[in-house]
């Protein structure tokens, strides 16, 4: 039964993390940052998808540094929070089926 505890234990663990994750992924800004190059001028967008269709906002000609690096960073957090939400969630799934009975420890 110590065992069945500790897996109970570490299932409650996944799922706060599972829902930090979730959190951090909202916080950041939605879409990505791109720079279109339209008859030799540059233009910025910034691109998402909404209701299953790709969309884009005009965003200038020139944007101020700190805009593009916000969004350069969110990409970089996005990746990363995606990576750790689906190691999570496969570990979530792991421990309820071992915690069922259906799969090995």
């Amino acid at each position: 039964m110590a065992i069945k505890s500790l897996l109970l234990e570490e299932l409650e663990n996944s799922l706060q993390m599972k829902n930090g994750y979730e959190k951090e992924l909202k916080k950041l800004p939605k879409g990505a940052l791109v720079k279109k190059k339209i008859n030799g001028q540059e233009y910025y967008y910034i691109i998402f998808r909404e209701k299953g269709k790709v969309r884009f906002i005009y965003k200038g000609k020139k944007l101020a540094k700190e805009m593009i690096k916000k969004y350069a960073q969110a990409k970089g957090y996005r990746v990363k929070y995606k990576k750790m939400l689906s190691q999570v969630k496969k570990q979530i799934k792991y421990l309820r089926r071992v915690l069922s009975g259906k799969e090995a420890i």
